[in-house]
């Protein structure tokens, strides 16, 4: 390892070369410093440039980082009253005007250096330097000497926020070991629709794919994830580029599974469909609110009596079962004889073309649902497909749940409303059921499970939708407790105020995009950013769509919690997101590992 003295003489060479914008001005804390910005630096673009200062401290030398949150401009001849009255009538004065400016910025502090013998240690700005202390722009160099020790753990999203250098960022497996954070962090990543947050969230999985043994396990209900796993094109923008080539370069594979790669095994879901696919309506019960009584029945019988299997359904005595079963119980659903009437005949004339050997529309429709539910090849239970995502000590598969596809005989609405919840309410109990198991055995789970629309999954109010609230219950009670089962929880959602509030409090990394600055959005940012700087900055967003040209939208993100060596401090840091998947791979070396990528 390069001995102390050679690196600090590095960094020393290297600040004196960097540009030098500042000095420490007055009056400045340990939680906001103040600064007199150069002449010579009045014109250029200060504000989100990471700087840096040298200065002395337990007769060790320190190096403070952080962003330049605000510049404001001082004429104290402008503000006096009389001047004022003068200026209004002449619009310059020439001995004032322009020549008495001052230019004033604020800085707030992220990280800390201290030039120990063994290399740079993290520590606090626990004093003031001197006023006149210079501060220097920040470049790459700099930040690959200071951040020299962890060089192998660093992964980077974008550049910080309207500037060149690139953000430092690292994420962490969560098991123990030196690149893992000895536990599970839950992440949170919003911003309306348009702000970049999908592609984040797809460039944040690739950083955590880097560690072999992490599983990541990903809901995608719209198919945002899916879109680039299911063929070997090479990505060519960047909502591509959570795809096979990419991931392949770190020796992962993908398994996408959608409806026809699972086998369905809840009685629950098979009734549901059973109601959507209009199997009750053309059995003759034409009200809505008694098709859900029958489909309760048929459920109950379903599951207790043990005589057939979800994987045997398509069977003709499965399905005769049924028939006798609700013929028998249709006076519970209806009082009078003429409804009675009109399901009893609707029932035997099913039964005896199946006995006859006809296929029965009642038939045809049962039929369609228990496919989702019988044995095949290539197709795999809920239990199988979480067992394996969270299993082995190996290069551990990457898993994706594919919803994005529904049966053609449901609507979106339902299919987003009534069988979703249900299909990703089985999963979510094979994955807190394997948790549970793994913490008794002793050991980490190390994984993490995302969820996309996740403020349709788990929305601040209730009572709305039966299967949403048992979801949100059971994520609320995951987010609570799996942390110490290694089993993080990453959630996107399009706004913050919607999501529930219990599962906000329990994230420890956020990212926020574009589009949290008005409203409840607001006061919600205002309760988890409690620095006013930090939020004007993040207010000073442009909207990535009102971009001129797509080759010049800018994607910009605050984030907060331990996801970077520049943050322990607590502070948020600012970037802009990479808009050029190139960029983005040569960054982090993807383009190094294995066979090029040909773009």
């Amino acid at each position: 390892m390069t001995t102390n003295n050679t690196v600090t003489d590095k960094v020393h060479v290297l600040i004196d070369k960097a540009e030098r914008v500042s000095v420490l001005g007055s009056p400045s804390s340990t939680s906001g410093l103040s600064l007199d910005i150069l002449g010579t630096a009045v014109t250029k673009k200060l504000v989100g440039e990471l700087a840096l200062f040298r200065y002395l401290q337990d007769n060790t030398t320190h190096y403070a980082l952080g962003q330049i949150t605000e510049v404001q401009l001082r004429n104290i001849w402008h503000e006096d009253p009389t001047m004022r009255s003068l200026i209004r009538q002449r619009g310059h004065v020439d001995a004032v005007s322009g020549r008495q400016d001052t230019h004033q910025g604020k800085m707030t502090i992220s990280a800390v250096f201290a030039a120990k013998a063994d290399g740079y240690l993290p520590s606090i700005l626990g004093t003031v330097p001197a006023t006149g202390t210079p501060v220097h722009l920040v470049d790459d160099e700099i930040l690959d000497v200071l951040l020299s020790p962890y060089r192998q753990q660093l992964f980077y999203l974008g550049n910080v926020y309207g500037s060149t250098p690139k953000l430092p960022l690292w994420f962490k497996h969560f098991d123990v070991g030196p690149d893992g954070a000895g536990e599970a962090y839950h992440v949170g990543i919003f911003g309306k629709t348009g702000s970049g947050k999908s592609v984040l969230a797809k460039m944040v999985l690739i950083g955590y794919a880097k560690h072999p043994k992490m599983g990541l396990f990903v809901f995608d209900p719209q198919g945002e994830f899916s879109i680039g796993l299911r063929d070997n094109a090479h990505p060519k923008h960047m909502g591509g580029v959570f795809c096979q080539n990419v991931l392949r370069t770190l020796g992962r594979d993908v398994h996408v599974y959608d409806l026809t790669k699972m086998q369905l095994d809840r009685w629950e879901i098979f009734t549901k469909l059973l109601l959507e696919f209009g199997f009750f309506f053309d059995l003759g019960i034409k009200s809505g609110q008694y098709q859900e009584t029958a489909a309760d029945y048929l459920n109950d019988h379903q599951r207790w009596s043990g005589k057939h299997t979800l994987s045997n359904l398509l069977t003709n005595d499965a399905f005769l079962a049924a028939l006798t079963h609700l013929r028998a119980n249709i006076q519970r659903i209806y009082g009078t004889s003429a409804g009675i009437d009109r399901v009893t005949t609707a029932i035997d004339e099913a039964t005896s073309d199946t006995h006859a050997g006809k296929l029965h529309p009642l038939k045809e429709k049962w039929d369609k649902a228990a496919r989702f539910f019988r044995e095949a090849s290539g197709t795999r239970k809920p239990d199988d497909i979480v067992r394996a995502a969270l299993s082995g000590n190996g290069k551990r598969p990457i898993v994706v749940i594919d919803l994005s596809r529904r049966p053609d005989e449901v609507s979106q609405t339902i299919w987003d409303e009534r069988i979703k919840p249900l299909i990703i309410s089985r999963f979510l109990s094979a994955l807190i059921f394997e948790a549970e198991r793994a913490y008794h055995d002793e050991r980490s789970l190390n994984t993490l499970v995302v969820l996309d629309e996740a403020h349709r999954l788990a929305p601040r109010e209730t009572g709305r939708n039966e299967k949403v609230d048992r979801i949100k219950r059971d994520l609320v009670d995951a987010v609570r407790t799996t942390r110490k089962y290694g089993l993080g929880w990453a959630f996107l959602s399009q706004t913050l105020s919607s999501l529930d509030n219990e599962i906000v409090q329990q994230l420890r990394i956020f990212f926020f995009g574009f589009g949290l600055s008005m409203g409840t959005e607001y006061q919600k940012l205002q309760e988890l950013v409690s620095d006013r700087e930090s939020i004007k900055l993040y207010q000073s967003f442009r909207d990535p769509q009102s971009a001129f040209d797509t080759n010049f939208r800018e994607y910009p993100f605050m984030t907060i919690g331990p996801v970077s060596p520049l943050s322990f401090s607590g502070t948020p840091l600012f970037f802009n997101a990479f808009n050029n998947v190139d960029r983005f791979l040569q960054a982090n070396q993807l383009m190094m590992q294995g066979q090029l990528l040909q773009l």
